[in-house]
């Protein structure tokens, strides 16, 4: 059906009132709640606080508690629209109301949620990437969406099949087989209706998005509502005259729209569900910024002390909900946060990920890009994610998404860290411990007895064995231990100065993980309320270039940021480096990480092939993961017989490669 074909609207002026002579798409929100019937399948359009039509949620609601219907509707929602509390799509948890919801965020819709534990209505969860691309490929008429973006995962068919209770019996994704390898195949499904948002409208329809702090899949839900023959009725804050938007700013064109509803309450139109309005979410404020104040240290912070350690220059970053939003405070204050670029799933890249219910924007982006395409580049492989956890098995699998009567969905957390070449879990240790910390030193004073670390997870959101496979580098950083995913398992690689390993660690587990041969302390420094220096210590030194990594028995040597101004400076180094190289365990598999490097130095060249010559000493490889860097390294060797040595893209590669083994890892999607 169609809202344009079946309605004539009269047009407004920029306040709203009725002009006559014209006919418009707009309607009041009462109107466009009488267009849904029976039955439908409901798309609704927001990301957390952000873009969420409420003033459309409300009028359907109040209909459903005036009327009793509509009844039955399947709700789709792909980033968990709500406050924890009663707005957003909470408005919607009525029985008889819904019959089927399908999303992939449910933690901030708990009224949604009860109804899915209690086995009210059917309910499903699928990775919110996978949801918003099945809505482009709606669009496109195409069958559904082929990836590998949930295998091992809850989401699998040999594990729930994205089920969440006993009631739901839909095969919403299946496994599938192309030219040996497999994947998970997630069927479109049409939508008849979406309730999406904007922020003004002319009378043909257009919409653009000036004051929303992220675009999302707004378009994207829009072509596949009337791919499918539906429904597009966009709450928006102004109604403009004929012509009065550029059009480079139409966001959502006016033939994908059918009704726009004019919300005149500020309540019911506020840019976040944290704030009415934030300029420097849309770029309208200067990007100066203060500077930081030192976060609090208290467990939360010294987690993320100690995983800001592993930001690296120039990569690209995802930072989950929580606990590791304190890395950006850390890098801020450390003055290292323009050493990264930040980037977040709801579209913002660069600037400072906001948190809380206005989680999705950022402050001071570079860019916004459609929610769709940033999981495209998330999907290719961010460089490193720090998330949370809440349970962690000896597999290395961990579970955010449900526990006992908790239901928090996957959220984009399936697609990143599935795809992420280094991957960080953050989460305290134990739940409840009462800590002090101070001196450098960790203080457990009272131990809660709640442990994380579990033999089995209750939902696998995170699948351990799927990583091995795929070579990623994974972390698990706690405030008294750090582990690492090895080849069996866990492996406890850290401990923290103050903590006893068999009472403070290995007793509040249910499994033992292996020990590292190199365990160590993590450094004390994590521990004092004082700067940790990061940014003193770019570049790195030296001696810090070269080091062991036991878990692939290679020495890794670092280029990262180092000029190389002379050839004498090329010469003296190189010497130095090979010293270091040689009392190092490991020393003849080395893999030299060439990201970064200053190639345009008047020395890069000479430095480049002192090196090339030591390497024929050794079973060595390089990596790059810049494609433009490693494009000019290959061109700048020492000889005919260097040029036909490969600069692989990842240190993983770089690994195989030693190893002799003619395997190119497939990038999850």
């Amino acid at each position: 059906m169609s809202a344009s074909s079946s309605h004539a609207f009269t047009g407004t002026d920029t306040r709203g009132r009725v002009a006559p002579g014209r006919h418009t798409k707009l309607l009041d929100a009462g109107e466009a709640a009488q267009l849904i019937s029976d039955g439908d399948t409901l798309a609704i359009g927001g990301f957390v606080g952000m873009a969420v039509p409420e003033q459309l949620l409300i009028a359907l609601a109040d209909r459903f508690d005036r009327a009793g219907g509509p009844r039955d509707l399947t709700l789709v929602f792909a980033a968990g629209q709500g406050d924890g509390d009663a707005r957003g799509l909470n408005r919607l948890a009525r029985p008889g109301l819904l019959r089927c919801a399908i999303g992939a965020h449910w933690g901030l819709v708990p009224a949604l949620g009860a109804l899915a534990l209690d086995g009210c209505i059917e309910a499903y969860c699928l990775p919110l990437g996978v949801m918003s691309h099945l809505y482009r490929e709606t669009a496109a008429g195409r069958p559904g969406l082929i990836t590998r973006v949930g295998l091992g995962t809850f989401v699998d068919p040999s594990l729930d099949g994205g089920r969440l209770n006993a009631v739901s019996s839909a095969e919403i994704v299946r496994t599938v087989e192309l030219d040996g390898q497999e994947y998970l195949f997630y069927p479109c499904r049409p939508i008849d209706v979406a309730f999406l948002r904007g922020t003004s409208a002319d009378p043909e329809g257009n919409i653009t998005m000036e004051r929303e702090a992220a675009t999302l899949d707004s378009l994207s839900l829009a072509q596949a509502t009337k791919s499918s023959g539906g429904i597009v009725i966009v709450q928006v804050e102004r109604v403009t005259a004929r012509h009065g938007l550029p059009p480079r700013e139409v966001r959502i064109p006016g033939i994908f729209v059918d009704a726009v509803v004019l919300a005149r309450d500020p309540k019911v139109r506020v840019q976040t569900f944290a704030e009415a309005y934030n300029p420097s979410f849309v770029g309208e404020a200067s990007p100066e910024r203060a500077a930081a104040a030192a976060p609090r240290l208290d467990v939360r912070a010294v987690i993320a002390r100690r995983a800001a350690k592993l930001l690296k220059p120039g990569s690209v970053v995802n930072v989950g909900i929580g606990i590791p939003e304190g890395i950006v405070g850390v890098a801020a204050h450390e003055g290292i946060l323009e050493e990264i670029k930040l980037t977040v799933e709801a579209g913002p890249i660069g600037g400072v990920p906001a948190g809380g219910l206005s989680f999705g924007a950022a402050a001071n982006p570079e860019a916004i890009i459609d929610m769709p395409y940033q999981f495209d580049f998330y999907d290719g492989g961010l460089d490193q994610a720090f998330l949370g956890m809440a349970q962690v098995d000896r597999h290395g699998n961990v579970n955010v998404s449900r526990f006992g009567r908790r239901l928090a969905g996957a959220g984009g957390f399936i697609d990143i860290s599935q795809s992420a070449r280094n991957v960080a879990f953050m989460g305290t240790f134990t739940v409840g411990a009462e800590i002090a910390i101070g001196d450098g030193r960790l203080h457990i004073r009272r131990d809660s007895g709640v442990v994380k670390f579990v033999d089995e997870v209750e939902h696998v959101t995170f699948s351990g064995g799927r990583a091995r496979a795929r070579g990623q580098s994974v972390l698990y950083i706690t405030e008294r231990c750090v582990l690492r995913l090895g080849p069996g398992g866990l492996e406890l690689t850290e401990i923290a100065p103050g903590v006893d390993i068999e009472r403070d660690v290995l007793a509040n587990m249910s499994f033992r993980p292996a020990i590292a041969p190199d365990l160590r302390e993590m450094d004390a420094a994590i521990f004092r309320d004082a700067s940790l220096g990061l940014a003193e210590c770019l570049p790195l030194a030296l001696e810090q270039r070269v080091a062991y990594r036991a878990d692939d028995d290679v020495t890794l040597l670092t280029l990262d940021r180092m000029a190389i101004e002379t050839v004498g400076e090329a010469e003296r180094t190189v010497a130095v480096l090979g010293r270091r190289l040689g009392e190092t365990d490991g020393g003849d598999n080395v893999i030299v990480d060439c990201g970064g490097f200053d190639l345009d130095r008047p020395g890069a060249t000479r430095f480049l092939e002192l090196l090339r010559a030591r390497e024929r000493s050794g079973n060595w490889a390089w990596c790059c993961p810049d494609p433009l860097l490693r494009r000019k390294l290959g061109a700048t060797t020492g000889s005919e017989a260097d040029a036909c040595r490969p600069i692989h893209s990842s240190f993983r590669k770089a690994v195989e490669a030693l190893r002799g083994i003619d395997v190119v890892p497939i990038s999850p999607s």
